[in-house]
Order: C-alpha cells, then structure tokens, then sequence
C-alpha cells in the first residue's frame, strides 16, 4: 500500500486572491480547475511533478451550499478569518491504492472513504463528518484516485517542482507516530516548534526563478537555524 504526496491545498476567501497570491509567492499563473457541486467550492490547479500538483480552493459563491460541511475546514468560521486575512497554504493530501486499509490502521480518525466525481474523475476521500482541518492541516487527507493516469499529468505545467515538505508542530512525535501508523512518515520532515505557538506547513518548490516557498500563517525560524539533532 504505498503512500505518497498527492497535492498542496492553497485556501482563499475566493480563487481572485488565491491567484494573486501564488503568483507573488511563485511568481506563475494558475489556471482555473473546475468546480465540486457535492462540496460548494472550485479550484485552480497546477502540475507540481509527475503525479503531484496544487490546489488553490475557495467556497463557490454559484454553487449550492452541500448538505454536509464543505471539506478542509472551509465552513469553520476560525479557518474563514483566516483566509480573509490572506490565502495561505492550508493542508496536504496523500494518496493510496488502498484507502479502506489505510484508514482501519490509522492511530487518527482521518475520516470515511467517500466516493466523489468530477467529470470523467472519480476518487474515494477520506472526510470528516463535521468537515474540520485534520490536527489543523498538519496532517493529510487521504484519497484514493479511481481513474488512470493520475490527473496531474493533464494540467498546466508553469515550470514547477515540488521539492519537500515541513511541518513544525509543538508535539512532533506525537505527528510522527501518527503519520507512521498510514506509512506516511517519511514524506515529510517534521520540526518542533515551540509550545504556545501555532504549527505551520512550509512547502519548497522550485520555480523558473528558483526555489520558492509557500506557507501557512505562522512565522517560524527558518530551517536551517535548526541542527539535525532537533529534527525528529
């Protein structure tokens, strides 16, 4: 059952501001994805390598309100202020070929396997009944894709590459353990941050204009002021 990086969620208070801010933080332009009528959002979307990409998504003021709560904490009036501050990197996402499995062995409730579509795609996502940000957007969601090839090999490529993902998080063994329990513990690396301040997601992509990162709200030392015995 092998576990890897699927795609970076970029949250906005609408997909106007989530362009403007991937193309100051990454300096390219995202093109429009399409909408999810069973959630009430639509995205932007980009090719970040072969079988990864981002996401910039935003509730759909067109669409009609679903009947659950819309996906990574978007109807959680805490994430809404702060996306209405500004868009920022929000969570990640796994894939697996086996999602039933992988949510049984979970030491976390990553939520149930729910089958969505798009078009010609169809995928099982792993969703929390009342639509919250899994730990805050530190850990992944989980989808297993029902359709091949993956469907990043069909949209715009910029000239972006994923190069690696950090978490801090005041608690990181905790994280750890949690992300080894889905196989998962290695594609990441995960920093403790100091207790009383927030978790955060830095994302490092290389850009035409070199490496880039994107973020979540939180200011943090920057990596490399950090030995490799703090690393966990």
């Amino acid at each position: 059952m092998p576990i890897k990086i699927d795609h970076l969620v970029i949250g906005a208070a609408d997909l106007t501001q989530g362009v403007t801010y991937v193309k100051k933080c990454l300096g390219v332009d995202m093109p429009y994805g399409g909408e999810h009528p069973n959630m009430g959002t639509h995205n932007h979307l980009m090719r970040l390598g072969v079988g990864i990409f981002l996401e910039i998504i935003a509730v759909d003021p067109a669409g009609n309100p679903p009947e659950n709560p819309r996906w990574y904490g978007l109807d959680d009036p805490f994430v809404g202020c702060r996306l209405a501050a500004r868009p920022a990197l929000l969570t990640w996402v796994v894939n697996t070929d086996d999602i039933g499995e992988l949510l049984k062995q979970a030491k976390f409730d990553f939520g149930k396997a729910t089958l969505l579509s798009r078009g010609s795609l169809n995928w099982s996502f792993g969703l929390p009944d009342d639509g919250r940000l899994l730990a805050g957007g530190m850990l992944p969601y989980v989808i297993e894709w029902q359709t091949d090839p993956h469907p990043s090999k069909n949209m715009a490529d910029a000239g972006c590459r994923f190069k690696g993902l950090e978490v801090y998080h005041p608690y990181p063994a905790w994280l750890q353990s949690v992300l080894d329990s889905i196989g998962a513990g290695d594609l990441v690396r995960i920093f403790p941050q100091q207790k009383g301040r927030s978790p955060c997601l830095v994302a490092h992509i290389d850009t035409p204009t070199g490496e880039k990162e994107l973020r979540s709200h939180t200011i943090i030392p920057p990596s490399s002021s950090l030995s490799n015995q703090e690393r966990v």
